[in-house]
């Protein structure tokens, strides 16, 4: 496991999470949920704002983790929020470049955390200097 790479991966969600939070157009345009005149409907926001504060909390938890039990777990929810954001985005957006923007995203991160639960750092006592 990589630990770093894993509370970095956290803290980016984290930070995303809230932003989107706070402005849910940062989630709604590139997912093509916005009005004509590009604001974000009510119900939209109200149906962001919680995936946004879902991932903002996975973030934290991963970012804060107090051992290697705990950092796999929330990297785990992490993951399978991801996968969940990809199916379930990739079947209900309205424009196939939305859902094909989404699916590419949602399993980008998730295939980031993987990578992260799967690695293993390198070992720098062991490195050899010329």
């Amino acid at each position: 496991m990589h630990r770093r790479l894993l509370r970095l991966t956290g803290a980016a969600t984290a930070v995303y999470g809230l932003a989107v939070a706070r402005r849910p157009a940062l989630l709604a345009r590139p997912s093509g949920l916005t009005a004509p005149d590009g604001s974000v409907p009510a119900p939209v926001a109200a149906c962001l704002r919680p995936i946004a504060l879902r991932d903002a909390a996975c973030g934290l938890a991963m970012a804060l983790a107090p051992n290697d039990a705990a950092l796999r777990t929330a990297t785990a929810l992490r993951i399978a929020s991801d996968l969940g954001d990809a199916a379930l985005l990739g079947t209900a957006l309205p424009a196939r470049r939305h859902r094909v923007m989404a699916v590419a995203v949602s399993v980008g991160w998730g295939a980031l955390s993987v990578a992260g639960l799967l690695a293993r750092p390198r070992d720098l006592s062991t490195r050899q200097v010329s």
